[in-house]
């Protein structure tokens, strides 16, 4: 008799509004992405006190350490195996760095091995999708072993944070735009391309058609840079030709960072857009032995309360290794305001609110020739967007932010009792967006999506200037927040900006120089 331990933190729930629409084919194959404990745990989080704290004698760790001394162990990849084989499973992948096992299999035989039952349900905003309730279970050998099994169910996990200027504005002030490099000399970024760095860019679906970037890059006069796609798990670059949809996303995002970091190699990772596809996606960038991203730009993500917490542990931990192998992971801090979207008041969005990520929040930003005459809060209002921001209820508050507060619209400063979104801001209301060009059209584009690889770009121009990265920059920033232009005018829903940090603009708008000079 095998003993069946539930796994903890896998508990679903039905979601609200969804319900179930049938049974899944038992011989449906399907591929599960199982996470494995870390070897040498308690010296891997003494390491990361360390790098937390910002102490300057600590360096990035390689990815060949990174493997050797901090993946999973040879044991647990073995007892992993022995269960896939007993249970008819095949082993698709396992990557010991990113502790990390792909199993193949039937849905049948999914459902006896970890004693779960899978249905399709469906969801008015979600769709269709193959989903689970109740919590996961594991064997005596694998009790402790596993941290996570994710992609059982496939429900769309995450939302990309964009936002494309609707062609008929009401006189709502001036609207203008911008191209990616006016932004970069407004922030005064830092002289250079970019050169012999890889931004790496998350994307959970879409795609971006090569004409569209060559005609983009020339008409800014820029070289146009090297982009790769990589497909992770059945993910590929596939443009659907419609630009609201996630291409709009993807090309946003690889024109900012190759129109301000031209010389940069950029690596594009597309997935599925699931819990597993997204946490998969991430990892594969972080342990990318070949591309080897310095930066990574993720603008996706979804109200903390979406997430499972196995699964909000894992991809942390993909975040956390990244922190140690000294890659800078932005993340865009969502498009909903202080609501993330969610209904039952405030919610931060993840991954931007994990501890490990620069978070980015968003700005209106009034140029009057080369310099930025007024910069405020984003907030175009319920319909029209506004940064993302508030306190996390999932993550303690970090080292570097003790001792802040938030700021209330309604007045008032509450001591921060968890991590404070974001970090950081930048342009993002559609307003006085960004000139891009998406499958065919000029365009102009918003949010916090925008902010990521803005922020990304401007790292890998410092990376690529100082010869080594800059790594976990939070701590640095923090103790320097004059390299950020303090953003005092505007709220987000519930909060409001303030001197100093806050939590809708996080320490402000880049001063690109002066952030090149503190990191």
């Amino acid at each position: 008799m095998v003993n069946k331990h539930p796994l903890p933190g896998s508990e679903r729930t039905v979601e609200q509004g969804s319900k179930v629409v049938g049974q899944c084919d038992p011989a449906e194959r399907i591929e599960v992405f199982v996470m494995l404990r870390r070897q040498q745990q308690a010296q891997f989080d003494a390491l990361m006190s360390r790098i937390e704290a910002g102490d300057p004698g600590v360096k990035p760790i390689s990815r060949e350490a990174l493997a050797k001394d901090y993946g999973a162990a040879p044991d647990d990849i073995a007892k992993v195996k022995a269960f896939a084989t007993q249970h008819g499973l095949t082993v698709v992948r396992e990557d010991a760095a990113a502790r990390s096992v792909v199993l193949g299999g039937t849905i049948a035989q999914f459902q006896n091995a970890f004693a779960v039952k899978l249905e399709h349900y469906e969801h008015h905003t979600a769709g269709q999708f193959r989903g689970r309730t109740g919590t996961i279970s594991v064997p005596d050998d694998l009790h402790g072993v596993v941290e996570a099994v994710m992609g059982l169910d496939n429900r769309p996990q995450a939302r990309p944070h964009f936002r494309i200027r609707p062609p008929f504005q009401p006189a709502r002030g001036h609207q203008v735009s911008f191209t990616p490099p006016q932004l970069a000399s407004l922030y005064h970024f830092p002289q250079g391309d970019g050169g012999g760095e890889c931004v790496g860019i998350i994307e959970l679906g879409g795609g971006y058609d090569t004409a569209d970037l060559k005609s983009y890059f020339a008409s800014l006069g820029v070289a146009s840079p090297t982009v790769k796609s990589v497909g992770v798990d059945q993910g590929s670059n596939q443009p659907s030709g419609d630009p609201n949809g996630p291409d709009g996303e993807v090309t946003l995002d690889i024109e900012i960072v190759g129109a301000i970091a031209p010389g940069a190699k950029i690596a594009v990772y597309f997935t599925q857009n699931s819990d597993a596809g997204f946490i998969d996606a991430v990892s594969r960038a972080v342990h990318d032995t070949t591309n080897k991203p310095t930066v990574i730009s993720i603008s996706w993500g979804g109200p903390e309360s979406n997430w499972t917490s196995q699964s909000l542990q894992a991809f942390n931990g993909v975040l956390q290794s990244a922190a140690a192998l000294g890659v800078t992971v932005c993340a865009a801090s969502g498009d909903s305001g202080s609501s993330d979207g969610a209904s039952g008041g405030d919610q931060v969005d993840f991954p931007a609110s994990s501890p490990y990520v620069l978070a980015c929040g968003g700005t209106n930003l009034t140029a009057s020739g080369t310099s930025i005459s007024h910069e405020a809060v984003w907030n175009d209002g319920a319909e029209g967007g506004a940064s993302g921001g508030g306190v996390s209820r999932a993550f303690p508050v970090p080292a570097w932010q003790k001792g802040l507060s938030a700021t209330a619209s309604s007045g008032g400063k509450t001591a921060l009792s968890g991590r404070g979104v974001p970090d950081v801001a930048g342009d993002a209301s559609p307003v006085t967006g960004y000139s891009v060009l998406i499958d065919g059209t000029q365009t102009v584009v918003g949010g916090t999506s925008a902010v990521a690889p803005l922020w990304a770009a401007l790292i890998a121009r410092i990376n690529a200037a100082k010869g080594q990265p800059a790594g976990f920059i939070n701590p640095k920033l923090y103790r320097t927040p004059g390299v950020c232009n303090d953003i005092t005018q505007g709220n987000n829903g519930s909060f409001a900006a303030s001197a100093g940090w806050d939590a809708c603009t996080g320490l402000g708008s880049p001063n690109g120089q002066k952030v090149a000079a503190a990191l």
